[in-house]
């Protein structure tokens, strides 16, 4: 039995947020294309919010999010996740506390993810930016 190229997206989708809850960069520079349409509006007053484009730039992102903030108030949820072929979009909420100054932050979030043989190819996430900006201004 082949599966389906939803069933691919699903399980890569599934793969992907593994990797993230178990901090794997490795098996997550793996799973990222070797380019990614990577989208995350630029915010100058949050360090790991930046472009990137390559698999070890995605992946690298996790590390970032930890080095800057609390680990321990780190939440997040997913209350949607919907498949169309080689798209996923997952929606939910997301909070946390920036290291450097106590503040925390919290809001929903969609995010977009394309996979194409088996990798993501694109990462397009979109978040209550204005909360964690203003969670990293002392």
């Amino acid at each position: 039995m082949t599966s389906s190229t939803a069933d691919i997206t699903r399980a890569t989708v599934q793969k992907f947020l593994a990797l993230r809850l178990a901090g794997d960069t490795e098996g997550l520079t793996a799973l990222f294309a070797d380019r990614v349409d990577w989208l995350l509006a630029e915010n100058p007053a949050v360090p790991w919010i930046r472009p990137r484009s390559t698999a070890a730039e995605c992946a690298a992102q996790f590390t970032e999010l930890m080095e800057h903030t609390v680990p321990e108030d780190a939440r997040a949820s997913v209350d949607t996740f919907l498949v169309d072929g080689t798209d996923a979009v997952l929606t939910g909420h997301v909070s946390g506390t920036v290291r450097a100054t106590g503040k925390s932050f919290e809001g929903p979030f969609a995010l977009r993810l394309t996979v194409e043989d088996g990798r993501i190819t694109r990462h397009h996430l979109y978040e209550n930016s204005l909360s964690i900006a203003e969670a990293c201004v002392s």
